[in-house]
């Protein structure tokens, strides 16, 4: 009797915060665990973008503190960016390939919870890497915070974004080098075209056009504007944009887990 009380909370909405709880502390500790590779080293990657770019561009030709402080914004987002999808891309995949998927579809958990869980756990990482990398590049670049609450709120929206379409890319994937190819010509080349290392004032007609339609786009700006006060676009807008998209594509993901959409066979 007991027990059909139980099910019948959770049909009607009840949540399973224990096994959300769970699942959630381990896609944390999945990098966590391994620190070195997951938080250090993109750190240590951004560090080096920062001071190829400085060197190569801005020490040159003058103007070296100016670009830093703009370079070092869009370094920072990613760095989020990639780090959130492949924490969640990288989860999903190795279970089904491994075959203990199983183990995360079969305890009492919904669909939005087993999504909730994966997300979390890659924001999570999006947000360590953020404030890893801030602490180390920033004090170089000479940046603060222009406006706290926005720079908060695009990091947050930016690393849910990139965990859900992690999500959605470790459900799509069969294979490792699928999720390679997903990663090496979807995720990278939007993330380096999306005004991380120029403004798109600079570019010409139709590529400005074309990156205004790139989502990382609004996210690298939008930080900017919380870290520098300056963006090329309305940071409202654009934080308005990332949330209607981060829905889009949670329901997304939510339906797929909720068919077992290449997660069953």
């Amino acid at each position: 009797m007991q027990s059909r009380e139980i099910m019948g909370q959770r049909r009607f909405g009840a949540v399973n915060w224990i096994g959300l709880q769970t699942l959630t502390a381990r896609e944390i500790r999945r990098f966590a665990g391994i620190w070195a590779q997951t938080i250090v080293a993109p750190v240590v990657t951004s560090a080096l973008f920062m001071l190829v770019f400085w060197l190569a561009f801005a020490a040159r030709r003058g103007g070296g503190d100016d670009f830093a402080a703009f370079l070092a914004p869009g370094i920072l987002m990613m760095s989020v960016i990639q780090n959130s999808f492949a924490n969640t891309s990288s989860s999903i995949i190795a279970a089904k390939i491994q075959g203990n998927i199983v183990d995360t579809l079969m305890p009492p958990l919904s669909p939005a919870e087993t999504l909730a869980g994966y997300a979390l756990g890659g924001a999570a990482r999006g947000v360590a890497c953020a404030l890893a990398t801030g602490m180390l590049i920033f004090p170089f670049a000479g940046v603060g915070l222009a406006h706290p609450i926005w720079a908060l709120a695009f990091v947050l929206s930016g690393a849910l974004m990139l965990a859900l379409l992690g999500v959605l890319g470790g459900i799509f994937a069969e294979k490792y080098d699928q999720m390679a190819a997903i990663t090496n010509f979807v995720i990278t080349p939007l993330s380096f075209l999306s005004g991380t290392f120029y403004s798109i004032d600079i570019l010409p007609e139709p590529f400005r056009t074309i990156s205004q339609l790139n989502p990382f786009f609004y996210l690298i700006d939008g930080f900017r504007y919380g870290t520098l006060g300056t963006s090329d676009a309305d940071p409202a807008l654009g934080l308005v944009f990332t949330c209607a998209l981060n829905l889009a594509l949670g329901t997304l993901a939510w339906h797929w887990i909720r068919r077992g959409y290449r997660l069953k066979s």
